[in-house]
């Protein structure tokens, strides 16, 4: 007789006050709960937990692309390994959750020099995409412009965030003066 088993999410009894957290329990067939202790469980820790093992994961892995794989592909050598795409593309979205949390800052405390660092990223996020692009097509020589591109708005990214750490230093200055 096998027994399965299954995670429920059980809430807290209203009336404890001593446990606000949700408990992770154990439920078999047969009904009885044991709890799973796991300071991995609540809210923030499922998602840290989740890039942890995500990092550990592809560091252990090695190179590889699909060329090397036993599917009938073909690839050319110059191809990105699936652990560089992966570097690629989460890189591009931790970007812009930079882009979104800066701003929201800026929104929230009122300080509305910080929007201007988030403007001032667009065009290294920009400078992200072509070579993103240029890597997509297995570094086409007909692309080449994407790479003096990325140049370019590298070199105008970081004067746009030079510009608006200035403003930023500029602002907080007049706010310390006026205490």
């Amino acid at each position: 007789m096998a027994i399965t088993t299954t995670l429920l999410l059980h809430p807290p009894n209203p009336i404890s006050t001593h446990n606000r957290k949700r408990t992770l329990l154990l439920a078999n067939s047969t009904r009885t709960r044991k709890p799973i202790k796991n300071a991995l469980i609540n809210g923030r820790g499922k998602a840290i937990g989740g890039l942890i093992g995500a990092g550990l994961a592809l560091t252990l892995l090695e190179p590889v692309s699909a060329a090397e794989l036993p599917l009938q592909l073909s690839e050319p050598a110059n191809a990105l390994s699936l652990p560089t795409w992966a570097i690629h593309v989460s890189s591009v979205a931790e970007w812009i959750t930079a882009m979104a949390l800066v701003w929201q800052y800026g929104e929230k405390s009122g300080f509305e020099s910080w929007k201007g660092l988030s403007w001032g990223m667009v065009p290294l996020l920009g400078g992200a995409f072509c070579a993103c692009t240029w890597h997509f097509f297995y570094n086409s020589e007909s692309l080449e412009v994407l790479v003096a591109l990325q140049g370019a708005l590298t070199v105008i990214g970081n004067a746009t965030m030079c510009y608006a750490a200035y403003r930023i230093y500029k602002s907080s200055e007049e706010r310390s003066q006026n205490l």
